[in-house]
C-alpha cells in the first residue's frame, strides 16, 4: 500500500540548478577568482552531488599538480566560496527567483487530503531547503512533511543511499510503502539502491541522463495524481 512520497529538492521540486550556476558564478567573482562555470560545464559538475565536493572536485581539477602551502587553505576557500553562493541563492529565493514545478504543489496536496505522508530527501542545506519552501509554501513549510533528510543530517551524497535509508527510518515505512520523486541518475541510483520505486522529472540540467529502471520518466507532474501513483505503483 502506498503510504508516502518522498521528494527530492533541487531540480525536482523545483527548476533551481540555473540559480544555483549563478550563485557559484557570483562566488568566484567575489573572491576573485577567475573561475566562470557556463551551462555545458556545470552539467558535467552536476554528476558530483553536493556544492562543497562539487568545489573541491573543481579545484583539484584546475590545480592538478599544485599542493596546499597551508593545511586546510584549499578547504577554507572552498567554505568561504560556499558560504558566500549559499547567502547569494537564499536572497534571490527570497525574492521570488524561482517557483516549484507544475504540479508539485496540486500533487502534495492531494496526497496530504487522501493521508499520505511526504517527506524530503535531499543532499542539499537545510538552508537551502528552508528558502525555496518557505517562500512557496509558507513559514509553517515544516510541518506538510514528516521527515527531512538533507545534507546536515545524512552527509553521505546521492548515488549513495544513505538520505534516503535516513528519510524511510524516520518515516517508520518500508521502501516498499513509498514512491521517491528524483530529475537526475544519482537521484534514481540512491532511491533505488534504498528498495525506492522512482518516478523522474527531468530537466533541462539532466535531460540526457540516463533513467533505465525508474518507475516512471514525465515531463512534470501535471499529469500525476495520486489514483495513478498507486496504479504505477502496484503493478
Amino acid at each position: 500500500m502506498l503510504k508516502a512520497l518522498i521528494f527530492d529538492v533541487d531540480g525536482t521540486l523545483a527548476d533551481t540548478e540555473g540559480l544555483h550556476l549563478e550563485a557559484f558564478n557570483h562566488a568566484f567573482r567575489q573572491e576573485g577568482l577567475d573561475w566562470r562555470w557556463g551551462v555545458d560545464e556545470y552539467i558535467r559538475l552536476l554528476d558530483i552531488s553536493g556544492g562543497r565536493e562539487r568545489l573541491m572536485h573543481y579545484w583539484h581539477s584546475v590545480n592538478p599538480d599544485h599542493k596546499e602551502v597551508v593545511a586546510g587553505a584549499v578547504k577554507d576557500l572552498v567554505a568561504r566560496l560556499h558560504e558566500t553562493k549559499t547567502a547569494y541563492y537564499e536572497n534571490a529565493v527570497n525574492q521570488g527567483a524561482v517557483n516549484l514545478r507544475p504540479g508539485v504543489l496540486a500533487l502534495m496536496s492531494e496526497a496530504r487530503a487522501q493521508g499520505l505522508q511526504l517527506a524530503i530527501a535531499t543532499t542539499t542545506s537545510p538552508v537551502n531547503i528552508a528558502a525555496l519552501l518557505r517562500t512557496a509554501i509558507g513559514p509553517d513549510w515544516r510541518g506538510h512533511f514528516l521527515a527531512v533528510g538533507d545534507a546536515s543530517n545524512a552527509p553521505i551524497k546521492k548515488p549513495h543511499p544513505q538520505v534516503y535509508m535516513k528519510v524511510l527510518a524516520d518515516l517508520g515505512f518500508r521502501a516498499a510503502d513509498c514512491v521517491a520523486f528524483e530529475d537526475s541518475s544519482n537521484g534514481l541510483r540512491a532511491a533505488a539502491a534504498a528498495g525506492l520505486k522512482t518516478v523522474i522529472t527531468p530537466n533541462r540540467f539532466t535531460a540526457h541522463h540516463d533513467f533505465k529502471g525508474a518507475l516512471r520518466t514525465v515531463a512534470d507532474l501535471t499529469q500525476v495524481s495520486v489514483p495513478r501513483l498507486r496504479e504505477w505503483h502496484a503493478q
